[in-house]
């Protein structure tokens, strides 16, 4: 005889069957990026319109990272309870007056480590914002000192749809790091059948880590040397000083993404969401277009061994490296530098598309002098560009000049 079980015992076994699903590894940008930042143990903010996911990303994130998760809704607190309770012992003129905690940060310094959720973020008011500093940034509440294997993640909505938001606050938002999470379609229909992304932390080479810091460094100082007033520039609408700008303290944080992302060799738009989550969009999109001319070829190497010079692959890195060969030689113009630059734009044509070779073709070729005899390389152009009938014309420009 069946015994026939409680309605909501069977309720529960289908809700258990609907909360049952599995993670594998697919590539995710956006989830990288929030897991290479924790992995540097720097302060991330989340913006995200609501149901967007963004919770249920930190819940994954703590369980692949087997951190218990400890969420806080900000919104819901007073200031003490980030500050701390004042508690007057025996004796205060001695012993003063603690800050007492609450009881989740108790729970954290207990477990040795965790991953601390500060939610609705954009909803607490300025005050509880200003109680946050010292925990966000010292990883302190009240008297306590939080383990340094605690990790913070916080989440907020943008004003415009969060529920009686606030902008969050210069010295608060400066502390984080800013992701934008946006949904995507083929993860979510996988998500809802039953199988969600994994967050898994970056693979760092041991063997890359001193590179990847002095990289980093080298980068970010010969940057600001050359646009100094990066270094600090404060927004001047209040939306925009809610989110990432830059500063000393988040040009630090630039600098440890990216030795983390270069020891990590994570993609290049990883490296964007969190160079630009750190500093900005405009400041962070200059600092990668910086990183790109650091990367090209040194033009007078170049010049050195045409036959074996190693181009760029991508079209832009490519093209500018043509160009600053063309400006060397231009800086010193010798016959055989002249000649030199016509192999290396031949090598160009044999490893790449021909497009790139006619704005530096037509340059070196106005480079020429009177008694420069045009090389049997420009011939193997002639096809592409019209070399030789442009250094041809370059000759009787000169003439006509020295006429003139």
């Amino acid at each position: 005889m069946t015994t026939a079980l409680p309605a909501l015992d069977v309720a529960a076994d289908l809700l258990a069957l609907l909360r049952t699903t599995t993670t594998e590894p697919r590539p995710d940008e956006q989830l990288e990026a929030l897991t290479l930042a924790v992995a540097a143990d720097l302060p991330v903010l989340l913006w995200g319109e609501p149901g967007i996911g963004k919770t249920a990303a930190l819940t994954q994130l703590a369980a692949s990272l087997d951190l218990p998760l400890t969420t806080v809704i900000a919104s819901v607190h007073e200031p003490t309870d980030f500050s701390g309770l004042p508690i007057i012992g025996d004796d205060p003129a001695v012993q003063g007056v603690p800050m007492a905690p609450p009881q989740w940060a108790v729970d954290l310094v207990r477990a040795g480590r965790g991953l601390l959720f500060l939610d609705e973020l954009s909803t607490a008011t300025p005050a509880v914002q200003a109680a946050l500093l010292r925990v966000v940034l010292e990883r302190k509440v009240g008297a306590l000192q939080l383990p340094p294997a605690v990790r913070i993640v916080a989440a907020a909505n943008p004003r415009a749809s969060a529920a009686d938001g606030w902008e969050l606050s210069p010295p608060l938002a400066n502390r984080f790091v800013h992701l934008y999470w946006v949904h995507d379609r083929e993860v979510v229909v996988r998500g809802l059948g039953g199988t969600w992304p994994r967050a898994e932390l970056p693979a760092l080479v041991p063997e890359r880590l001193t590179e990847a810091v002095t990289y980093a460094r080298r980068a970010v100082c010969s940057f600001l040397e050359s646009r100094p007033t990066l270094i600090h520039r404060l927004p001047s609408t209040e939306t925009r000083r809610g989110g990432a700008w830059p500063s000393p303290r988040s040009w630090e944080a630039a600098l440890t993404l990216l030795a983390f992302g270069t020891a990590a060799a994570v993609s290049r738009d990883v490296l964007a969401l969190l160079v630009r989550g750190a500093v900005g969009d405009g400041p962070g999109l200059e600092l990668l277009a910086h990183l790109d001319r650091m990367e090209l070829p040194d033009p007078e190497s170049l010049l050195a061994d045409p036959a074996s010079a190693e181009l760029p692959e991508r079209g832009d890195l490519r093209q500018a490296a043509l160009e600053a060969v063309v400006a060397a030689v231009g800086a010193r113009p010798e016959r055989a530098r002249w000649e030199a630059g016509w192999a290396i734009l031949v090598r160009a044509l044999e490893t790449g598309v021909p497009d790139l070779l006619v704005a530096p073709a037509m340059a070196l070729a106005a480079l020429r002098r009177d008694d420069w005899e045009v090389p049997e390389t420009v011939e193997r152009l002639s096809g592409v560009v019209g070399i030789a009938r442009l250094a041809d014309q370059s000759v009787e420009r000169t003439a006509v000049a020295a006429r003139g």
